[in-house]
């Protein structure tokens, strides 16, 4: 585990985003990526009777409805030990198979970072 600040500005800014969303809607995880000119789309975890999405999937449809063509890197922070397969998917769907996904815990500790492939 690593503190976040071995990661570099922008990507510490997606951590604090996920871990500020996380807080403020007390839902179980918070997550954040950031498109191909830099814009930010933070969520949490969506739990509808009819309707139920990660924070992870949720922040990538926000960015998708907002025009986003890519993804430069996405955050989640979760008490989960991995990132899930369908996160990493609607990662790589967007963008691509070597955008970095990062996992924090609650107090932004980086748990683990690896390509979306």
């Amino acid at each position: 585990m690593t503190d976040t600040t071995d990661l570099g500005p922008e990507d510490r800014k997606i951590v604090t985003l996920a871990r500020s969303v996380r807080a403020r809607n007390g839902v179980p995880e918070g997550a954040a990526v950031r498109d191909e000119t830099g814009r930010t789309y933070a969520a949490g975890t969506v739990a509808l009777d009819s309707l139920k999405l990660s924070a992870l999937q949720t922040a990538v449809a926000m960015a998708v409805a907002s025009g986003a063509t890519s993804l430069e890197a996405a955050a989640v922070v979760s008490e989960a030990g991995t990132v899930s397969d369908a996160d990493r998917a609607a990662v790589r769907d967007l963008g691509g198979p070597q955008t970095p996904v990062l996992l924090a815990g609650a107090d932004g500790t980086l748990r683990s970072a690896a390509a979306a492939g």
